[in-house]
C-alpha cells in the first residue's frame, strides 16, 4: 500500500508540474501565467508588461503593485475612453481578481507600465518583476520580451501587421 501511495504522489506531481510551464508562476491561489513584454523601438523609454492572472481559491485578491529595476516607475494601469479619446491611467486601488476568474493584463486593458526604462527591452531577454498581492502576498516572476508587434504571447507567426 505504502509503495502504490509513493507511486500515485510521484504521478500527481509530474502531473502537475506538466500543468505549469517555466513562464507560470503561483502566489497563494493565484496563478500567474504567460508574463511577456513588447521589445522597445529606438529611444522609447517607456513599455508595458502582460500576464494572466487565474484566482483558483475561493475568494477574490487583488493586486496591488509591481515593482522592479527594469525602469524608473513600475505602475499597474488601465485604458479609459474619455470623450471618445483612449487614454491610459493608473489604477486606483489595484486590479482584483474574483473568486474563480481571470483577468487578462493585455494591449489595451489592464496591463504593468514601466516608465523610464533603465536600458531598451530587446527580444529575447527577460527581466525580473515582484508583484504583490492584497491576500496571495509576493510573488518574483521573470518576464520575457517579445517582438515589438506581439499581440500577445501566444503569438506566432508575421506581426507586420499589427
Amino acid at each position: 500500500m505504502k509503495k502504490l501511495l509513493s507511486g500515485f504522489f510521484a504521478l500527481a506531481i509530474l502531473s502537475l508540474s506538466s500543468l505549469v510551464s517555466a513562464q507560470d508562476y503561483r502566489a497563494g491561489d493565484i496563478m500567474i501565467e504567460h508574463p511577456w513584454a513588447r521589445a522597445t523601438i529606438g529611444q522609447v523609454k517607456n513599455g508595458a508588461a502582460f500576464l494572466n492572472l487565474h484566482n483558483m481559491g475561493a475568494e477574490d485578491d487583488t493586486l496591488i503593485s509591481a515593482e522592479g529595476d527594469v525602469a524608473k516607475r513600475v505602475e499597474l494601469h488601465t485604458h479609459i475612453m474619455t470623450d471618445g479619446v483612449m487614454k491610459m491611467r493608473q489604477v486606483e486601488g489595484g486590479i482584483t481578481v474574483k473568486s474563480k476568474e481571470t483577468v487578462e493584463l493585455k494591449p489595451g486593458s489592464f496591463h504593468i507600465m514601466m516608465m523610464g526604462l533603465a536600458a531598451p527591452l530587446k527580444e529575447g531577454d527577460t527581466f525580473p518583476l515582484t508583484l504583490t498581492f492584497e491576500k496571495a502576498g509576493k510573488v518574483d516572476i521573470d518576464v520575457t520580451v517579445q517582438k515589438a508587434g506581439d499581440m500577445d504571447k501566444k503569438s506566432e507567426g508575421d506581426h507586420s501587421s499589427h
